[in-house]
């Protein structure tokens, strides 16, 4: 069992899978999922972490996760990041405090850390702002409103496809299954331009747009492709082996659009730069939509 899914307690062999997502406005020990390995651990067990930040967010929750370790005797493994090269269970032989070295770089890289997120939590908002002062609205399509919805049973009876009606009524095509839900086992003939499902394939993502989308509001599916992803090592960064279908890979390539910059917020090289070479993996997919 791990804090993020991805290793396993040492010693206990049939631990269960625990996978804790980050919930920023939460304290990671009032999670469910991370009370549940805290109980299940014995002392000596060693708890693994792919980076610290999958668990913790803020300053304060780092000392607090370390003493609650601490006090139950758990150690603590964390394989990527800034943390990974740092022994943070160093203590005070007679006080048994966390010694001052360790505390005070726990508590400068947690405050980079969280004002590297306050700063991409900024740049996206100026993104979505400027998006919407051209025209452009995010989110989900919207429903069949509930005016049109006889007319869109009564064309998909007339052997009008899904396709068809949901570029006509400018809604997602699930929305029109959902209109027409209980027509389509006597007419899923009908809808002949519906592409084949696609097949998931896996594309390397930079670390530094991984970075950026793991503080960033997914949809499940997204969250869910990235939270699978494999972690490689590259030299002194990594990139993230994720595995899902195409239309997936191009949504998580839209979240990461403020990376190019914004209306007065100028982009970070190195960001735009690893932008573009996810861009050029998910356009090489084929088929795909005319970006």
């Amino acid at each position: 069992m791990t804090a993020d899914g991805r290793s396993g307690l040492q010693d206990h062999p049939v631990a269960p899978s625990t996978r804790i997502s980050v919930t920023p406005r939460l304290h990671p020990l009032q999670r469910p999922k991370f009370r549940e390995l805290l109980t299940y651990a014995r002392p000596g067990d060693a708890v693994h972490i792919s980076e610290m930040f999958r668990l913790v967010r803020g300053n304060q929750h780092i000392l607090d996760v370390l003493d609650v370790l601490h006090r139950n005797r758990l150690a603590l493994r964390i394989h990527d990041g800034a943390f990974s090269a740092m022994d943070l269970t160093a203590r005070h032989p007679r006080t048994g405090e966390l010694l001052s070295t360790v505390k005070f770089m726990v508590q400068t890289l947690a405050a980079a850390g969280e004002l590297q997120r306050d700063l991409q939590r900024e740049l996206t908002y100026d993104g979505l702002r400027a998006a919407e002062a051209k025209g452009s609205k995010g989110g989900r399509r919207p429903a069949v409103a509930a005016a049109q919805t006889a007319a869109v049973r009564t064309a998909y009876l007339e052997g009008r496809s899904i396709a068809a009606l949901a570029r006509d009524h400018r809604v997602s095509r699930g929305a029109i299954r959902t209109a027409v839900a209980d027509l389509l086992p006597d007419h899923a003939a009908v809808e002949e331009d519906a592409p084949a499902p696609e097949l998931p394939v896996t594309l390397d993502m930079p670390g530094k747009v991984a970075d950026y989308l793991h503080t960033t509001e997914l949809e499940p599916a997204e969250r869910a492709a990235l939270d699978q992803g494999v972690t490689v090592r590259r030299g002194q960064g990594y990139t993230l082996r994720v595995t899902t279908v195409p239309a997936v890979h191009r949504q998580l390539l839209d979240r990461c659009q403020p990376l190019d910059g914004t209306q007065g917020t100028p982009a970070v090289p190195a960001q735009r730069k690893a932008r573009r070479e996810y861009e050029n993996r998910v356009s090489a997919l084929e088929p795909g939509p005319q970006r």
